[in-house]
């Protein structure tokens, strides 16, 4: 039996190794025309390239995040209103929510999906570092050559990329780069759950099921990297570390350009735009929207008024008597 599962867990696990390995190689050997390749800077660069590499897929992925993250910000009122009249009847009230859900679009586990999709890529990327630093084992393009190398790589001669904070072999340095990078993985984090929820959610969207999602993920996934972190190699923790700094500074960029409506983040922007319009003698779009609109309710009151004032049509007896 164990044996069926990991024949299936190899046959799944494969591609993967083809994969990351192939981007990995791709950066040890654009870094090695400068430095080492045997050295621990390089394999470590060449893992960031991984991450960013791997990231830059992803955005599209992390817009519909982003879509799906603003739209169910932003029903949360209806959600609420649901729960109000079905919440007799829990069969009803999923059935309505379904299709609120379907009708705006929104689908409520898209905001998972760069971390799901992340999590096979840090499998792989664990156990190739793993089994090459203790077996010298080769997966997919890293040849038993680049994987004695990527297993032996040290950073400034002295910390193994292979090194974790339980195993340091009494390398002082393994453990307090380790703790570093953890304390970072962390940080990043919680930080990047708090900014959503401090700039990018609207008041009323800051109570309910959703909001308390998002409160407990805020506290509870820096407490699970930072256990699981110890145990973590060097190499993987940097991917880990560069892939939320990456995660961290593209929402920012979002939040700052493209906020969701009623949110801190938006009156930020709002001001911002006023700001520079003023300092260039222009408009905003917020302004111009208000224009457009105030426009659109003049034409309407004067053609109510031109058809209020439309005399009435006579008919020919009628006009005959007037005449007479």
């Amino acid at each position: 039996m164990l044996d069926f599962f990991g024949t299936i867990g190899g046959a799944i696990m494969t591609p993967l190794y083809y994969a990351v390995s192939f981007v990995l190689v791709g950066w040890h050997k654009l870094f090695s025309t400068v430095l080492d390749p045997a050295s621990g800077a390089v394999w470590i660069l060449s893992i960031i390239g991984l991450t960013v590499t791997i990231r830059a897929a992803l955005i599209p992925l992390f817009v519909k995040q982003i879509k799906s993250s603003r739209n169910m910000q932003l029903i949360q009122p209806k959600v609420r209103e649901l729960q109000k009249k079905y919440g007799h009847d829990r069969e009803k009230l999923a059935q309505e929510t379904m299709k609120l859900y379907k009708d705006t679009g929104t689908n409520p586990f898209a905001s998972c999906l760069p971390i799901l999709l992340q999590m096979p890529i840090f499998l792989a990327l664990f156990r190739m570092l793993d089994q090459a630093s203790k077996k010298d084992k080769p997966h997919g393009f890293l040849n038993e050559t680049l994987a004695k190398q990527f297993g032996d790589s040290k950073l400034f001669d002295t910390i193994p990329v292979s090194g974790t904070f339980l195993q340091s072999d009494g390398v002082a340095g393994v453990m307090v780069l380790a703790a570093v990078l953890v304390v970072a993985m962390t940080a990043t984090t919680f930080l990047t759950q708090r900014q959503l929820m401090s700039k990018n959610m609207p008041a009323d969207a800051l109570s309910g099921p959703y909001a308390q999602q998002q409160k407990m993920l805020l506290y509870v996934l820096p407490v699970v990297f930072a256990v699981g972190g110890i145990a973590f190699p060097i190499g993987v923790l940097v991917y880990w570390t560069v892939s939320n700094v990456w995660t961290m500074g593209q929402q920012f960029y979002v939040i700052r350009n493209n906020p969701a409506p009623g949110t801190p983040a938006a009156a930020a922007k709002e001001e911002r735009d006023r700001a520079k319009a003023e300092r260039k003698g222009l408009k905003t779009p917020a302004q111009l929207e208000e224009e457009r609109l105030a426009a659109e309710a003049e034409a309407k009151r004067e053609e109510r008024s031109q058809t209020r004032q439309q005399p009435q049509r006579q008919t020919k007896a009628q006009r005959n008597k007037k005449k007479r």
